[in-house]
């Protein structure tokens, strides 16, 4: 699991839109071969959506074959209520962007047989292959989706009857009346999230500080759902530093030690989006660390885990025909984004300290960088 700590919420949300951006990308998705994007509602994921669509709207991003699954829904709300996660999700990211009617998939709390309509979900989620991606938030109390505390870490999409304290939070959407909101949802199971091939989480603010301590520094416990990242073989979680408040200095110090070194000590043109390594910097006559890794540590990712099967990273020349000739959209190379791109680095390496920053400041220990793209990115406000 890797964690990836920004100074404030615009920072996490501009780096974690980027994130999905080259993964997409990267994946070059077809129409026979989709990517697949599970997606959150509520207030943290709001700004990414922005930075999704101003993506598109450039030219830098296509969703023709992108396939989305919401991640849970009212009971007994129409669709039309402007606080239905459907209303919601065309309100922020699909009416302003290529993603297809029918690649758009969401619960229905309305239907006649809620059961059924959950069993019709996980296999739509099968159908299309499983998702690739799946982006998510938390509550304070650590549930991932619906999946309240006590949730089984096994469990799929179902009826979940919300916490008192999840009504309440969730009162604000209401005009603070609790009696207004829902007491019941469809939500995907922990277990379906943990069936995607990669899970990605947005953790900011510090009264999410505790559910991301418990998360990191204790083990995986059904009353902290967010926990069970911990047993997925391709996890990251972003967070801003007001997020960290409950963690051990130590813990942070470490993570963001682990941006170093793949800056300063592998090179971050030597890093796959992912975390994955190809080589080592030392191998590059341009570099010379000095590094005493050995070659079999390079095919490790940053988190432990290989990555080459991810089915993301390799695509076949018929298929490549196929997205060019049937995308019909405007879509720039990678390579041609310069200060807001991620980088074949993937988007967690810090650049270098710089020549006159003495070793162990607390710019350098930080791993904090300023640039261009973060700032004017924070300056951004809802582009509709």
């Amino acid at each position: 699991m890797r964690l990836i700590i920004r100074d404030d919420p615009k920072a996490v949300a501009f780096y974690t839109a980027n994130y999905v951006r080259q993964r997409i990308n990267e994946f070059r998705p077809t129409r026979k071969r989709p990517f697949v994007l599970g997606l959150p509602t509520g207030s943290t994921p709001v700004e990414v959506y922005w930075h999704l669509v101003e993506f598109y709207k450039r030219g830098d991003l296509s969703f023709r074959h992108v396939i989305t699954f919401s991640m849970d829904e009212y009971v007994g709300l129409p669709r039309s209520h402007p606080e239905s996660y459907c209303a919601f999700m065309h309100r922020h990211l699909y009416d302003h962007i290529n993603l297809r009617a029918e690649n758009i998939h969401m619960l229905d709390g309305n239907a006649d047989d809620l059961a059924a309509e959950c069993q019709r979900y996980e296999d739509k989620i099968k159908e299309v292959g499983g998702i690739e991606l799946f982006l998510g938030g938390i509550g304070p109390d650590g549930h991932i989706a619906f999946n309240e505390p006590g949730s089984s870490l096994e469990s799929v999409t179902r009826v979940k009857t919300l916490a008192y304290e999840t009504v309440l939070s969730n009162a604000r959407f209401f005009g603070g009346d609790v009696n207004k909101v829902p007491k019941l949802a469809l939500t995907v199971g922990v277990g379906t999230v943990r069936a995607a091939r990669e899970v990605l989480l947005i953790i900011t603010g510090a009264h999410k500080a505790v559910a991301l301590a418990k998360c990191i520094e204790e083990g995986v416990n059904h009353m902290w759902t967010v926990s069970v990242v911990q047993l997925h073989p391709s996890a990251m979680i972003v967070c801003d530093e007001d997020a960290t408040l409950e963690l051990h200095v130590k813990t942070v110090r470490y993570f963001k030690s682990i941006e170093q070194v793949q800056e300063q000590l592998i090179g971050r043109q030597h890093i796959g989006l992912k975390g994955s390594i190809s080589k080592l910097a030392r191998t590059d006559p341009s570099h010379s660390t000095g590094s005493a890794l050995s070659p079999a540590d390079a095919s490790v990712t940053s988190s432990g885990v290989d990555s080459s099967n991810s089915g993301g990273d390799s695509i076949s020349q018929q298929s490549a025909d196929e997205d060019v000739s049937d995308s019909g959209d405007s879509l720039h190379s990678v390579s041609d984004i310069d200060d807001e791109d991620i980088g074949s680095t993937t988007a967690d390496v810090v650049a270098s300290p710089s020549a006159n920053m003495p070793a162990g400041s607390s710019s350098d220990t930080n791993g904090a960088r300023v640039n261009n793209s973060l700032a004017s990115a924070a300056a951004v406000g809802n582009p509709f």
